[in-house]
């Protein structure tokens, strides 16, 4: 009985001891792995920004921990190997001037390209620690966005037409997502709102007056959004819209009929031909200033015609001025215009065929 007590107590003993040896094993260092921590394993940054891809880690060891760094591709990319803050070896040239590491292994990158797009991982060792520190950071890199704007065929439409159709436009921007509003108030697939499988068409169909209303887009990606100025679309009535080209068409009639009846032909003055020399066909005659009558001879068929040539005599000017100037005498009334022919060329009758005495007693 004694000796199965006794057989107890050192199989306690024996147990303590273990387990003081194997805590005091585990607390000497020579067992133990750095634990690594990661804030945040999704990152987004955007072209000509920088990115922190922040670690932390835990180690016993005070040597200076390997950081290593690679861009998962169909073959990894190693991006900066480094001891503490030194890098080791040469840079990649799209690396260069870009790269700068942390002491906690942290890294930070400047200038973004899309190409630096993708998944990181990093390795963490120390030469005293068995197991090294592992972990893995996504990396998004987009183009920022311009402001969006609408298109649409037309601003005014005519209600239960068939379709009107938006197109939310942008000149920049990667990885793109779009939501429409009407009013402020999001719209989602509806029976006549039907939107494209990537949302940047918005089509309704057959448009009723209640969709006369304010319409804007929204456009998005991971590193920002932007909303387009809004645009509104005007929908009449059918009969309000045969009310509005009845009254224009009865207008323009209106207007046309006053510009016709107020235009007039303008007549053109014909100038009058100055009556400088009168000619023969055969001689050349000088007008006489001071005769009354100013003869013309013409051939035709070889016979001579004597034609005449009336002018209105002119009254003496004396005379018009010593009646017009008496007061109180009636006027008395101006004779006709008398008309005389020149005696001069009444002998030619004589030639001519025909009746000269007729002609001769009509001449004088």
């Amino acid at each position: 009985m004694q000796a199965e007590k006794d057989f107890s107590s050192k199989t306690k003993n024996s147990y303590l001891i273990l387990l003081l040896i194997c805590f005091g094993f585990f607390n000497s260092g020579e067992v133990v792995a750095v634990n690594m921590t990661i804030p945040n394993t999704v990152i987004k940054g955007a072209v000509g920004g920088e990115a922190l891809l922040s670690v932390h880690y835990n180690s016993f060891s005070l040597d200076p921990p390997v950081i290593k760094w690679q861009l998962k591709r169909e073959k990894s990319v190693t991006v900066v190997q480094s001891i503490g803050t030194e890098i080791i070896g040469t840079l990649r040239p799209e690396y260069r001037d870009r790269i700068l590491v942390f002491e906690n292994g942290t890294l930070l990158l400047h200038n973004l390209r899309l190409t630096d797009d993708g998944t990181y991982d990093v390795e963490i060792s120390i030469t005293d620690d068995t197991f090294t520190g592992e972990g893995s950071i996504t990396l998004t890199v987009d183009e920022p966005i311009s402001r969006p704007f609408i298109d649409m065929e037309a601003s005014s439409v005519l209600e239960l037409s068939e379709n009107v159709i938006f197109n939310c436009s942008h000149d920049n921007g990667t990885r793109t997502t779009y939501r429409w509003f009407k009013g402020g108030k999001l719209l989602t697939n509806q029976t006549r709102f039907v939107l494209s499988p990537d949302q940047k068409l918005l089509t309704i169909t057959r448009v009723l007056m209640a969709d006369d209303d304010v319409y804007s887009c929204v456009v998005e990606n991971p590193v920002g959004n932007m909303t387009s100025l809004p645009i509104r679309l005007a929908v009449y009535k059918r009969s309000s819209l045969y009310i509005i080209l009845s009254t224009g068409g009865i207008f323009l009639l209106i207007t046309l009929g006053t510009v016709c009846a107020c235009w007039t032909p303008s007549k053109k003055q014909q100038p009058r031909k100055p009556l400088s020399r009168i000619r023969d066909h055969s001689h050349h005659i000088p007008i006489n200033h001071d005769d009354d009558v100013l003869p013309k001879m013409t051939d035709h068929n070889g016979i001579n015609a004597v034609t005449s040539l009336y002018i209105l005599q002119r009254k003496d000017p004396s005379v018009d001025d010593s009646s017009s100037n008496s007061i109180g005498s009636p006027s008395e009334p101006e004779e006709p215009p008398s008309y005389t022919t020149s005696p001069k060329y009444t002998h030619s009758l004589s030639q001519s065929i025909g009746s000269p005495a007729h002609a001769s007693q009509k001449y004088t």
